[in-house]
């Protein structure tokens, strides 16, 4: 054999050598990937199942609708997180408290969040979602 066949047998050995690489490098980080999106999940999934809130009460009195939910979980919200629907419609608070103090974003397990808004009529119901999905609905009074 001559130095053509000996030189191309090199080359795509070399090539092969190459592909291989490069097709380990891409399976290697897909996989990664995945390991950690499923890691992900599953943190998830049990943030939402620590995570439980109760409506205490909604009342609408002269233009403003106050909401009390308690946190019944053993998770720590987020208030900023939190998401209020009334009438099945968006609403951004005027002003929302855990446990009397305007100053704080972490809504600790026992722990009651007041949302006040100001309703220019009278609404029926009120859902109040969680950052991780937990939703409580009821009715106002």
């Amino acid at each position: 054999m001559g130095f053509g066949v000996s030189g191309s047998t090199a080359i795509i050995f070399l090539g092969v050598l190459i592909a291989t690489g490069t097709f380990y490098t891409a399976t290697s980080h897909a996989a990664e990937n995945l390991v950690e999106a499923r890691d992900a999940d599953a943190e998830l999934a049990l943030e939402r199942q620590n995570t439980a809130i109760s409506l205490t009460n909604a009342t609408y009195d002269t233009g403003t609708l106050t909401v009390n939910v308690t946190n019944t979980g053993a998770e720590t919200l987020a208030v900023d997180e939190t998401t209020l629907l009334v009438d099945n419609n968006f609403t951004a608070p005027d002003t929302t408290s855990v446990d009397g103090s305007q100053a704080t974003n972490l809504w600790h397990p026992g722990g009651t969040l007041s949302i006040d808004v100001a309703e220019p009529s009278a609404p029926t119901r009120v859902k109040l979602v969680t950052g991780n999905g937990v939703a409580a609905t009821g009715v106002v009074s």
